[in-house]
């Protein structure tokens, strides 16, 4: 199979995914909840909100570089929420994304 073949299948099954409802909500519930965290890490910590952001990725990604680290009370046990509720979700959503796009290119 041709490279740009896998990239369009790649491509279909990915917006075949984002039509999907629970996908749809999965993700809602993902970026909301980096979105939430992001503010707060802005606010508490002072970050800009590129770095809130970025720290709020990395850390529900279980990457945790660590040139990033709450340095308040509230900073870090904010983060001990967030990384036991948002893990799990994270995990549904890239996982049901991932689902849809191989069952999509099983059919075809």
């Amino acid at each position: 199979m041709k490279p740009f073949q896998n990239v369009m299948r790649l491509y279909d099954g990915l917006r075949s995914a984002l039509a999907d409802s629970t996908v749809q909500g999965l993700l809602a519930l993902a970026f909301t909840l980096v979105a939430v965290a992001s503010v707060f890490y802005a606010v508490v910590e002072g970050w800009s909100f590129l770095d809130a952001t970025y720290f709020a990725v990395v850390t529900i990604a279980t990457i945790g570089y660590g040139d990033l680290v709450p340095k308040t009370a509230a900073g870090k046990i904010f983060t001990i929420a967030y990384v036991i509720c948002g893990l799990g979700i994270f995990v549904a959503a890239v996982g049901a994304l991932g689902e849809h796009i191989a069952r999509k290119g099983h059919r075809e």
